[in-house]
């Protein structure tokens, strides 16, 4: 099978497009490499990708219209992947304009060309940030989203829409996979697991936004990776699907976590909650059992440990 997908230098899509090659599949990868993060670790995350013979990386931004429709019509895709975002609550408050043309007009462009040249499946990476402050938990695929509370969430539910118009319009296998706080090895170094280590690391403070009651549902990469390599063979219809761990940790339990796996305390910058963050994600994964044969099998504590492990080794 010949897959292409987007963002796939960044965190999830770098270790997404390592298993597929694994797997036997060829690999298409679009990717800007975006200076939002220094384009150097993804250059390096996509190292061990480039030792495959079908492997094809372009240098291009979905936003590209003349660019990615040539891709498209060398490419004969037989499956979309489509990770690539603007990420982030905080810097969609900074630059609202910027993360709707990539979020929803780039996700435009390539539901365009599949419809264009008969791609008949495509997998949305969506996000857990589209239930804003839900009072229900867990968190369930039939909630109510109507109320997103940053730029990030608000383009989010917007492509979820534009997917569903072109399931409806032109029969389109689509699902949305709503990831929940995805951490592990190569995650980006502005999120906060990735963060606390490099801080506490170096004897800084970390920036312990609120009284560290916020809770979050953090979902480790390879039970990402499991959720997506199972939606491959699935992919039917129009579906939303949360993917998450199942279970919360509030801000104050994951630093002393963090402080338990690295042996050493952290300082403490207090700072109030910021603009965009949600209290609270928990993921109700019922849909994604039954559809996906979803089961997450790593802890908080042993995610952390194999994130140690890494951040040592490339911090040597």
């Amino acid at each position: 099978m010949h897959i292409l997908v987007t963002g796939g230098a960044g965190f999830i899509g770098s270790h997404l497009t390592e298993k597929l090659l694994d797997l036997g599949h060829r690999v298409t990868v679009i990717d800007n490499f975006d200076p939002f993060y220094d384009p150097g670790i993804k250059e390096k995350n996509l190292a061990r990708a480039h030792e495959f013979s079908e492997f094809i990386l372009h240098r291009c931004d979905i936003l590209d219209t003349e660019m990615t429709d040539d891709i498209f019509r060398t490419g004969r895709f037989d499956l979309i992947f489509h990770i690539a975002a603007k990420a982030g609550v905080r810097p969609s408050i900074a630059d609202p304009g910027g993360y709707c043309r990539v979020n929803v007009a780039g996700t435009l462009n390539l539901l365009e060309l599949s419809r264009k040249y008969r791609i008949g499946k495509f997998i949305f990476a969506s996000t857990s940030s589209i239930y804003g402050n839900n009072k229900k938990v867990p968190f369930a695929e039939t909630d109510p989203v109507d109320h997103p509370i940053s730029p990030y969430a608000a383009t989010k539910k917007a492509a979820e829409l534009l997917c569903h118009t072109y399931h409806h319009l032109y029969n389109m296998d689509i699902f949305a996979l709503r990831f929940f706080t995805v951490y592990g090895p190569r995650q980006r170094p502005d999120l906060a697991i990735h963060k606390f280590f490099k801080l506490i690391d170096r004897d800084q403070p970390i920036p312990f936004y609120g009284d560290g009651t916020t809770s979050r549902d953090y979902t480790y990469i390879d039970d990402i990776l499991q959720g997506l390599i199972n939606s491959i063979d699935r992919v039917s219809g129009y579906e939303i699907i949360n993917l998450g761990e199942s279970q919360t940790i509030t801000l104050n339990e994951l630093v002393a976590a963090i402080e338990q796996t690295m042996g050493k305390k952290a300082e403490r910058k207090m700072l109030p909650l910021q603009p965009g963050d949600v209290e609270r994600t928990c993921a109700d994964i019922t849909k994604a059992r039954r559809i996906l044969d979803y089961d997450p099998k790593t802890p908080i504590q042993t995610g952390l440990a194999h994130f140690y492990l890494w951040f040592k080794e490339i911090n040597r």
